[in-house]
């Protein structure tokens, strides 16, 4: 990537016609460059769709990521549970690749209570699994387990940039809004999103960097983690001061906003990280 392009999570609200080709459309015509398609209750795009779906991004050139079904955990015991989840990130992986999407994110697991460290090598061991089966198809998608919001699920920047590390074809989705509310209020100033930015370039150098699929959003939690995402300007995270660390680092990649007013946050944050705000 030779920028960092902002874009919306589904359909901008004020898409004047539905469908997601007319969405990507509506977030060029708003200035925006890049859109996130939302699995996230249902893939919900065939595959006979999918190269309109490519066509329009093309046309936009408007960068597409994809958000996996949140209903996974690669930790579970049930095997029906399990096989269901390793099946959600596949579908999305293989209809967001003819989508032409550039990465697919998803909540990789929970811990139900067990050892971190044993959570860690099983969702590894799953998630390369899965990278193993999209290689052999050809399909090249960067798989991106998201840093997540409640303290109950796998996902720390530690868990997520060592598995980033130790996997092919696995890269970070870094959302700024879970890590916040993660650390009960913590990782919300300048110095804060500059470590978490060092961070990302220890373990994954430069590319790390360059290479980023982003999240961010206002935030609600409590001590156990996420409550609930809110627009920016109703929240307490410093969006202006992410931005200045953004810009400071040299991101480059996709940043999707995740507030209700989806396309009025990415714009917002698109402006203060071009100075504009």
């Amino acid at each position: 990537m030779d920028k960092l392009r902002f874009g919306t999570a589904g359909i901008p609200l004020s898409t004047p016609q539905p469908g997601t080709e007319n969405g990507i459309r509506h977030a060029r015509k708003l200035g925006l460059d890049a859109f996130e398609v939302e699995f996230v209750r249902s893939i919900n795009i065939t595959r006979e769709r999918a190269p309109a779906v490519n066509a329009a991004a093309r046309a936009s050139d408007v960068t597409l990521t994809c958000h996996a079904p949140y209903f996974i955990n690669l930790n579970s015991d049930d095997k029906a549970k399990l096989e269901a989840s390793v099946k959600r990130i596949l579908d999305s992986a293989r209809i967001a690749w003819l989508c032409g999407s550039w990465s697919v994110t998803f909540h990789a697991a929970f811990y139900l209570k067990m050892d971190a460290g044993a959570v860690y090598s099983t969702v590894k061991d799953r998630i390369r699994s899965i990278a193993r089966a999209l290689k052999d198809e050809g399909n090249p998608i960067w798989l991106r387990p998201e840093t997540t919001g409640k303290r109950s699920q796998f996902g720390s920047l530690d868990e997520i940039l060592r598995i980033s590390q130790e996997v092919e074809q696995v890269m970070p989705c870094v959302d700024f809004s879970h890590l916040h509310a993660r650390s009960g209020g913590g990782n919300n100033s300048y110095e804060e999103f500059a470590g978490t930015l060092e961070s990302i370039e220890k373990a994954l150098g430069k590319t790390g960097l360059q290479n980023m699929h982003i999240h961010t959003s206002g935030i609600e939690y409590t001590d156990a983690g996420e409550r609930s995402h809110t627009n920016l300007q109703h929240s307490d995270m410093r969006y202006k001061e992410l931005m200045r660390a953004l810009r400071d680092f040299r991101a480059a990649g996709v940043l999707i906003s995740e507030s209700p007013n989806i396309e009025g946050d990415a714009l917002l944050m698109q402006r203060e990280f071009r100075g504009k705000g």
